[in-house]
């Protein structure tokens, strides 16, 4: 570990420390209160007559520190907040005292032991009778800076570059506060999501991560190889398949949140894994699911931001039931003026679309995946407030239950806010003679190497052939779900450690 001279400086300090008999790396900590509670035991004791004094043990990070002569104030940070420290001569000792100034920085963390007391100046305070090292800090943290600009107080951040942040985001969670605010309604998200399907009776489930076929979605999976089975396995794309078994086992209602992985693309809307919530319902359909979805992403907001609107992106967004539902064709249509039905075949489909758009195709290119960018592009930039876009092609639609007379299209939405997909969901084909025709297609209209090639689950399909409810599906990013809410532009800002490439040494 190669440390630079103010690293060596604090190197110094904490083997002075250790030379004065004061371990900077303590066994045990014992903190009485939190910051929040030592200020409410206080502030409730100064409204009773001849209060006791109240006595706290804190423990937390050195985020002030003035020294003068005698005295010197500090601040100590916990995960309930601030409190402002008071130590002087007289309760200390000067040996105590000459430590602190000598070996004791900004970053570290102490344990802190006094009475509370009100200063002149009206903070509540605690008046430190013994204090002791807990974690000597020897890289100093990238301390804020804040300047009074007519009249307001702006908070400059030395750690603001984006790159450096997802790197090192233990220093950016100790630095930015709003940064770790993010990372608090995060597992409020998830909570909440929990909650609501609890309260609905439905069933939490876990699921494989290492599968021998991968399924459920349209991605490119991890390759990975067990050793003991000399076998090939794959990380999940998706939870579906296996949710389905258990629809088939008798559970009518599950869900799992959980990490899927997928090797494509990353982008402010994509990251290789991810958190996402499946869940399925029998006796359900796609309808029936769009409006348990309205009613879940409300109920969280409501629940976690205490209204039904957030801004993203300097646009006000608003959950309230019913959402927008547009008809995919419909909307194809009114954007493009292309009519998907009237080009039944990729060749066809794909003349249009680079005489009438002016986009260039690849030759080979599937239907299926003309119309996913033709949705891409010209509708999902559009749906700002929620909207539900309905009404699928078969070809990207594996999985999904046909309209009934129209075997072309089927039964399935995708949920948008801010111009961001966030939900995925089917009335979900249960037929297992149609669903292995329905393998076998895609396996013929995509190259190998394509991600919308969905592979044959002969054990999917027997799983069918004992017999499944007719139930509705549903997916939902929860990492972008935790982005609009929090208003911001990327996934890296709402995953704790996304994944960066990797820098040479």
């Amino acid at each position: 570990m190669e440390l630079n001279e103010l690293e060596k400086i604090r190197l110094q300090k904490m083997e002075r420390l250790r030379a004065s008999g004061e371990e900077p790396y303590p066994t045990r900590a014992n903190p009485t209160h939190t910051t929040q509670e030592a200020r409410e035991a206080f502030e409730q004791s100064e409204g009773q007559e001849n209060p006791a004094p109240v006595q706290v043990t804190l423990a937390g990070r050195l985020r002030s520190m003035r020294l003068m002569g005698k005295i010197a104030f500090a601040h100590l940070e916990d995960r309930a907040g601030r409190l402002q420290l008071f130590f002087r001569v007289n309760e200390i000792g000067e040996e105590r005292m000459q430590v602190l100034r000598e070996c004791y920085d900004l970053g570290d963390f102490i344990q802190a032991s006094g009475t509370m007391v009100r200063t002149r100046t009206g903070e509540v305070t605690l008046q430190v009778s013994q204090f002791h090292m807990l974690a000597k800090a020897l890289t100093p943290l990238p301390a804020a800076k804040d300047e009074v600009v007519d009249g307001q107080v702006v908070r400059h951040a030395t750690l603001a570059d984006p790159e450096v942040r997802y790197r090192q985001r233990y220093a950016d969670l100790a630095v930015n506060p709003e940064v770790r605010e993010i990372f608090q309604i995060r597992a409020a998200v998830v909570r909440e999501l929990r909650n609501f399907l609890d309260e609905r009776g439905f069933l939490e489930v876990e699921t494989p991560i290492l599968q021998p076929i991968y399924g459920g979605a349209a991605a490119r999976p991890f390759t990975t190889y067990h050793n003991q089975l000399k076998q090939n396995l794959f990380l999940r794309i998706s939870f579906e398949l296996y949710l389905k078994r258990l629809l088939v086992g008798g559970f009518e209602r599950v869900y799992e949140i959980g990490r899927d992985f997928r090797n494509e693309g990353i982008s402010f809307k994509h990251n290789p894994e991810f958190t996402q919530l499946e869940f399925y319902m029998a006796y359900a359909d796609y309808l029936k699911v769009m409006e348990l979805t309205e009613e879940m992403i409300c109920t969280v907001c409501e629940k976690v931001l205490g209204s039904r609107k957030f801004t993203y992106q300097g646009r006000e967004v608003d959950v309230s039931p019913p959402w927008q539902r547009v008809d995919l064709r419909q909307g194809l249509i009114e954007k493009t003026g292309i009519d998907i039905l009237e080009y039944p075949d990729a060749e066809s489909l794909a003349e249009v679309v680079q005489t009438r758009l002016g986009k260039p195709v690849k030759p080979g290119t599937a239907r299926g995946k003309l119309i996913d960018g033709l949705l891409g592009d010209y509708l999902e930039p559009a749906l700002i407030q929620p909207t539900f876009l309905y009404n699928y092609p078969r070809d990207i639609s594996p999985l999904a239950k046909n309209i009934p007379g129209n075997p072309e299209m089927v039964e399935r939405f995708e949920g948008f806010i801010g111009g961001v997909e966030l939900c995925n969901a089917f009335t979900e084909l249960n037929d297992p003679v149609e669903q292995e025709k329905r393998f076998l297609e895609m396996g013929r209209a995509y190259e190998a190497e394509d991600e919308q090639r969905h592979p044959m689950d002969e054990d999917f399909l027997r799983a069918l052939c004992y017999g499944m409810p007719p139930a509705g599906g549903f997916g939902l990013g929860v990492d972008r779900l935790v982005m609009l809410m929090t208003d911001r532009h990327s996934l890296r800002e709402v995953i704790l450690f996304p994944h960066l490439r990797q820098i040479d040494e």
